[in-house]
C-alpha cells in the first residue's frame, strides 16, 4: 500500500500500488473534473507533479500531453499509477466561487399544496394528508409545521429550495455541482453508464446523497427538523429523472427513445435514500419524451407558456438544447445533443464558471480584453467566455465562416496577429499568455451551436415560420442566463431576427418545481398540458441533417447596434 497526500485539501489516503491518481482522489471523496470518466481522452484531470512525486509514479502514454508538458512535470491523474508515497498538489480554483443561477421567473399561483394537515381535536392528533389519502399521523397540533423541498437536477448543477407550505414562502436555497458529472459528463454518457446495474447504482447514489445533503443543510439553517419535510419535487431532464428514481435509462439510448417512467408519480423518499418525514414522498413531474424532460415541463409551467399569445420560443441551452415553440395555441417540443462544450468541457482551456474563469471577451481597437469571475487572474475559459471569444474572433475576421483560423493573418491588426502561436504543430489563438483557443475548440462550438440552431430551425420550418415571425425568445437555465444576445447572434446560434426579442427567464426548472410543490391544481394542469405537446424527434426528421450542416457555418459579421430586454427574474 502507498499513501497519497492531496493538497491543498490536506487529505491522505492509502491505496494499492498500481491505482491511478484519479481513483485515489475519488476514494478520498475529492471531486475531480474528468468528463471522460478516466478514459484519458479529455485531459481535464491535469496536474503538475514536483520532482519527488514524479519518482513515486508511473505515467502511462497519453496523447493529451506533449513531450514538453511531460518534461515540465505535467501528468493526467487518470493515466498516472501510484508506485510509492507521494504528495499531489491539486488545482485550487476548480470549484472556488462557482456561479450557479438559482432564481428564475416564477408563476403567480394560489396556495393549495398537495400535502396538507388536519387537526383532530378529540384525539389530539394531526393527520398529514397527501391529496385525500392519509400519509401519517402526528401527536399534537402540528399544522403550523409543514414544509417541502423543490429541486432542479441539471446535468451540471443541482439547485434546491425549502418552502413553507403554510404560506408558500421560500425559507432558503442551496446549489452545488451534480456529482454524477465526475463519472459521465453529458446526458448520453450517463445513459450509457446508467444502463448497467453497477452504473445505475453509482449514479443514483451520487445524486440521492447530494440531494439528501442539501436538504440537511437547508433544514439545519432554517432550524427545522427533517421530519417536518413531507414532500420533495424533483425536476430534471428525463435521464436525470430516471437516475434519481433508480430506474435504468437504457431505453433512452436506443430508438424510439421511450422513457420507462413518464413522470407525474410519487415514490417513497426513504426508498430513494432521501431522509425526510417517515412516510415522505418524492414527486416526479411529467415528461414529454425521452429527451424533453421535467425540467422543460416545469419551465412551461413557470413561464405560463400555454397561455402565451403570438409566437414564443422557449430555449434551455446546456449540454442538451431543449426548446418549446408556442404557436397558435399549440406546443411543439424537441431536444438536441449539444454536448459539454458550452460547460467549458472538451475545450483545451475550458473550466467551470468558477473564480478565475474568463466569462467575457471582447476585441476593441485590434486587441483582446477579458473579464474573469471574481476579477481573479485568468485560469481558464467557461462557457459564456467561450461563446464571447468565438463570436469576437468571427466578427474580427480571425475566424472565417467555415470555422477555420484565417490564412490572411497579414490583414489583421498587429495586436491580433501577435496572439497566434503553435502547440504541437497546430495554430492556437491566445486570449491571455496561458489561456488559448485551438482549432478543435472552435469546431466544438460549431457542433454545439449547430445542433441547437438546427433544432430551432426545424421547429420553425415545421410551422411555416422564420426567425422574423417569432415574437419572443425566452432563454432559460443557468448557462443561458450568462450569455449575451450579441454573441448568440454573432455565432449564429440565434437568427439575427431574434435581436431585441430575447428575454432571460432564469432557472425555471426550480421555480416550476416550486409551483408544483405549493399548488396541487398546477400538477393536474401540467399533466393535461404535457399530453397535448407535440414531441418532435429530430433523429427521424428528414430535414435535420441538412439543417445541422447549414447551421455549422458562422454568419458573415455585421456591425450594428443591438438591444435586449432586461432579465425577467
Amino acid at each position: 500500500m502507498s499513501e497519497v497526500h492531496f493538497q491543498p485539501h490536506d487529505v491522505r489516503i492509502e491505496v494499492a500500488v498500481g491505482t491511478t491518481l484519479l481513483e485515489a482522489a475519488r476514494q478520498a471523496r475529492l471531486r475531480i473534473e474528468a468528463p471522460c470518466n478516466g478514459a484519458g481522452t479529455c485531459g481535464k484531470c491535469r496536474v503538475q507533479l514536483d520532482e519527488a512525486a514524479r519518482l513515486q509514479v508511473r505515467a502511462l502514454e497519453n496523447r493529451r500531453l506533449s513531450d514538453e508538458d511531460r518534461g515540465n512535470g505535467w501528468a493526467l491523474l487518470c493515466s498516472t499509477l501510484v508506485e510509492g508515497d507521494l504528495t499531489v498538489e491539486l488545482p485550487g480554483a476548480a470549484e472556488s466561487g462557482l456561479k450557479i443561477l438559482e432564481d428564475g421567473l416564477a408563476l403567480d399561483t394560489s396556495l393549495d399544496p398537495w400535502i396538507t394537515k388536519r387537526y383532530l381535536e378529540e384525539s389530539k392528533v394531526t393527520e398529514v394528508l397527501a391529496g385525500e389519502s392519509l400519509l401519517q399521523e402526528e401527536d399534537g397540533d402540528t399544522r403550523g409545521r409543514l414544509y417541502g423541498v423543490a429541486v432542479d437536477i441539471g446535468s451540471t448543477t443541482v439547485v434546491a429550495s425549502l418552502l413553507d407550505l403554510t404560506d408558500g414562502s421560500r425559507l432558503g436555497s442551496i446549489s452545488a455541482l451534480n456529482p454524477q458529472a465526475t463519472h459521465a459528463q453529458d446526458v448520453l454518457s450517463r445513459v450509457t453508464l446508467g444502463s448497467s446495474e453497477e452504473g445505475l447504482a453509482l449514479l443514483h447514489r451520487e445524486i440521492s446523497s447530494e440531494i439528501d445533503r442539501m436538504i440537511g443543510v437547508l433544514t439545519q439553517e432554517a432550524r427545522i427538523p427533517r421530519r417536518r419535510v413531507y414532500e420533495v419535487v424533483l425536476a430534471g431532464n428525463t435521464c436525470m429523472i430516471h437516475l434519481a428514481a433508480k430506474v435504468s435509462p437504457e431505453p433512452l439510448g436506443r430508438f424510439p427513445y421511450t422513457p420507462s417512467i413518464a413522470g407525474a408519480l410519487h415514490l417513497p423518499a426513504a426508498r430513494l435514500g432521501i431522509s425526510i418525514a417517515k412516510n415522505g414522498l418524492v414527486y416526479f413531474p411529467p415528461v414529454v419524451s425521452g429527451f424533453v424532460g421535467a425540467d422543460i415541463t416545469a419551465g412551461i409551467l413557470a413561464t405560463d407558456l400555454v397561455k402565451s399569445t403570438g409566437t414564443t420560443l422557449f430555449v434551455d441551452i446546456g449540454t442538451n438544447g431543449e426548446m418549446v415553440l408556442a404557436h397558435e395555441g399549440g406546443l411543439q417540443a424537441t431536444s438536441t445533443a449539444a454536448g459539454p462544450a458550452f460547460e467549458g468541457m472538451n475545450i483545451a482551456c475550458g473550466m467551470r464558471a468558477a473564480r478565475g474563469a474568463i466569462e467575457r471577451v471582447s476585441i476593441e481597437g485590434g486587441d483582446v480584453e477579458v473579464r474573469t469571475i471574481g476579477e481573479a487572474p485568468p485560469a481558464g475559459l467557461c462557457g459564456s467566455g467561450l461563446l464571447d471569444a468565438v463570436a469576437a474572433l468571427v466578427t474580427s475576421g480571425v475566424v472565417e465562416s467555415s470555422g477555420r483560423f484565417t490564412k490572411k493573418r497579414d490583414l489583421l491588426p498587429e495586436g491580433l496577429r501577435a496572439r497566434f502561436s503553435e502547440r504541437e504543430g497546430k495554430a492556437v489563438f491566445h486570449l491571455t499568455p496561458e489561456v488559448y483557443l485551438s482549432q478543435g475548440d472552435i469546431r466544438q462550438v460549431q457542433l454545439a451551436k449547430g445542433a441547437v440552431r438546427a433544432g430551432i430551425d426545424i421547429l420553425l420550418s415545421r410551422n411555416g415560420l422564420g426567425g422574423e415571425d417569432v415574437d419572443r425568445a425566452l432563454i432559460a437555465g443557468s448557462f443561458g442566463y450568462h450569455l449575451t444576445v450579441k454573441s448568440l447572434v454573432d455565432i449564429g446560434l440565434f437568427p439575427r431576427a431574434f435581436d431585441g426579442k430575447v428575454e432571460y427567464v432564469g432557472n425555471t426548472s426550480r421555480t416550476g418545481a416550486e409551483a408544483l410543490l405549493v399548488s396541487a391544481p398546477s400538477r393536474q394542469e401540467l399533466v393535461a398540458t404535457v399530453k397535448e405537446v407535440d414531441a418532435v424527434e429530430l433523429a427521424t426528421d428528414e430535414g435535420f441533417t441538412q439543417a445541422f450542416v447549414a447551421a455549422m457555418a458562422f454568419p458573415a459579421p455585421v456591425r450594428e447596434a443591438r438591444s435586449v430586454a432586461s432579465p425577467a427574474i
